[in-house]
Parts: structure tokens; C-alpha cells; sequence
């Protein structure tokens, strides 16, 4: 260990600090409060371990839980960008792209490479690790929307569709994660927490 490179530790970790700072459109269960970009973070690492026998075989839930905790540091510069609102989504990923330039280089060259390769590896969802990362990225939001009887759906005029379209994903990276969330998603409009 060299002073520099705790030193250039220490940043980064302040750094990420602030990711508790950015909160999210989804409420946490009780309602009472949106997340923030942290809990998000700490409640996907959770649930990677938890659930890890609805991934693929032979994932790595390892190297999962770390890119879940990587996956949204870009949002303490970009923002969190909210995936219902078309406009915001267009200048999503140079914003992010900046960010991530700008954080991870913050830490020791070694470090800094590994983090951003996780950062890249989840946004690119080209394997079964950033898949399986990428659909408990959409499980949660939807279970919280679904036990907030989908407040922030109806905040912003979420329909039945555009929930399908943004979390079909789930289904490339948990199957069997997404026949759960499919009916959920159709109780949630039974119900009229979700506009059909």
C-alpha cells in the first residue's frame, strides 16, 4: 500500500458517498419516502445472493453482487434518469458515459479499469452475469411500485405496456424471475395500481 493509492482510495469512497444523495422515482415499500440510489444498490446486492438460484447456471453471483454495487456510481454526475420518461432516456447514456470517465478515475489505474469494465459489463448485458444483474435491476423497482399500490406509476402516467416493454428483459436474465413479475404486473392493473 502507498499513501497515493489509499489516498486515491479514500476519494473514490467519499466520492460514492454522494450516490446516497440521488434519489430515485421509485418509493421504498412503506411508501413513505423515494430510495435512494444506495439502498437501490445495497437491496440489488442482497437480492443477487438471495435469489441467486433463479439465475442462469453456472453464474458468478460474486461478480454479480460487485456490479450491482458498480452499476448506478455514474448517477452521482448524470443523475437517475428515469426509464419512463422518453426524453431523458436520449442523452441517458453519453451522460453516464462522462460520468463514469470522470469517477472511476478517480481510483488507482488497476482499480479503476476493473470497476469500469463491471460498469460496462452491466450496461452492456452481453453475459449471463450482467443479465442476471441487469433483471433485478427491473425486479425491484417493479415489486416496489407494486407494494406502493404504483404510486409512482400513477405519478407519471404509467401504462400496462410501456411497464412490459421496459422489463421484458428480466426473461434474458431470470425466466423464471419474469413469469413471477408478468403476473404482478397483470394483478397491478387488476387491482388499478397500473393504468392497463
Amino acid at each position: 500500500m502507498t499513501p497515493d493509492r489509499l489516498a486515491q482510495q479514500l476519494a473514490f469512497l467519499l466520492e460514492i458517498d454522494r450516490l446516497k444523495q440521488i434519489n430515485r422515482q421509485t418509493l421504498i415499500a412503506d411508501g413513505t419516502r423515494r430510495e435512494n440510489d444506495a439502498e437501490h444498490s445495497w437491496h440489488l446486492a442482497v437480492m443477487a445472493n438471495l435469489l441467486a438460484e433463479y439465475a442462469p447456471p453456472n453464474v458468478d453471483i460474486a461478480r454479480v453482487t460487485r456490479m450491482l454495487l458498480v452499476h448506478d456510481v455514474v448517477e452521482i454526475d448524470a443523475g437517475d434518469t428515469y426509464c419512463y420518461d422518453p426524453a431523458a432516456c436520449l442523452t441517458q447514456a453519453d451522460r453516464e458515459r462522462a460520468a463514469a470517465d470522470r469517477i472511476f478515475a478517480l481510483l488507482p489505474p488497476d482499480q479503476a479499469s476493473e470497476f469500469r469494465s463491471l460498469w460496462e459489463e452491466f450496461e452492456s448485458r452481453q453475459t449471463p452475469e450482467s443479465r442476471f444483474a441487469a433483471a433485478l435491476d427491473r425486479v425491484q423497482p417493479v415489486l416496489l411500485n407494486y407494494h406502493t399500490q404504483g404510486r409512482a406509476w400513477q405519478e407519471h402516467g404509467v401504462t400496462r405496456a410501456q411497464v412490459i416493454a421496459h422489463n421484458r428483459h428480466i426473461e434474458a436474465g431470470a425466466p423464471r424471475l419474469w413469469t413471477y413479475i408478468e403476473q404482478l404486473i397483470e394483478d397491478a392493473v387488476a387491482k388499478g395500481y397500473l393504468n392497463p
